[in-house]
């Protein structure tokens, strides 16, 4: 059985209250989060939580974030107008969702071609159509889409990706979960300039392994 529509509301306006309580306070942000459905990008068994403060499972063993991290990540990059993104590891497309609305353009990477076609066909029906989903190798980043002006990387790598940073414009920022799978996990800050790269460590996390190569069985 669904919620009753005004349940609804009332999950999301505490989704919205507890995003403020925790410290996101940029307008644009969290005008995206309340814009984004969050319930139709999780599994149907988890409609009745999809507004909690929480990870949930999806396909393919991977996760759609707690909503939190979602918008921690996407403040700390900043996105202005024109900002054309790399995400690497659509999942269910949310956090894809969330940077079409305040980006020009989101060029998102999923390993598994189930988890990407579904995506896919999701954004397309719910009308965002500045993502562009493809197949690949997250790792290896969208060289022939490159330069991007912000590039999020939604699964943890055990060291920087170099070619992630490679194809960061200059000036670019990436914001990224870094460490060990089962060991201590921050989300980094990078930040490109003409002399180098500048790097910020956040908050502690918890993420799903960021993995070489495109998923060959699902």
């Amino acid at each position: 059985m669904s919620e009753r529509p005004e349940q609804q509301d009332d999950d999301r306006m505490e989704f919205l209250l507890t995003l403020r309580r925790r410290g996101i306070s940029d307008p644009a942000v969290l005008r995206a989060m309340d814009e984004v459905p969050r319930a139709r990008f999780v599994e149907p068994a988890f409609t009745k939580r999809a507004y909690a403060d929480q990870a949930l499972p999806i396909d393919c063993g991977q996760t759609i974030s707690q909503p939190y991290v979602v918008a921690y990540m996407t403040e700390k990059l900043a996105l202005r107008p024109h900002d054309r993104v790399l995400e690497v590891g659509t999942g269910s497309g949310y956090q894809a969702a969330v940077l079409s609305r305040l980006a020009r353009e989101v060029v998102s990477i999923e390993r598994y071609r189930t988890l990407a076609e579904e995506a896919r066909a999701r954004l397309q029906s719910l009308g965002y159509h500045n993502v562009d989903v493809i197949v690949g190798d997250g790792l290896a980043g969208a060289p022939s889409r490159a330069p991007f002006e912000r590039i999020i990387v939604t699964a943890a790598a055990a060291e920087l990706p170099q070619a992630l940073i490679d194809q960061l414009a200059d000036d670019g920022v990436m914001v990224l979960p870094l460490g060990p799978h089962g060991g201590s996990q921050h989300i980094i800050k990078l930040t490109k300039s003409q002399t180098g790269i500048s790097r910020e460590d956040l908050i502690a996390v918890r993420f799903v392994p960021l993995l070489p190569g495109q998923a060959k069985e699902l």
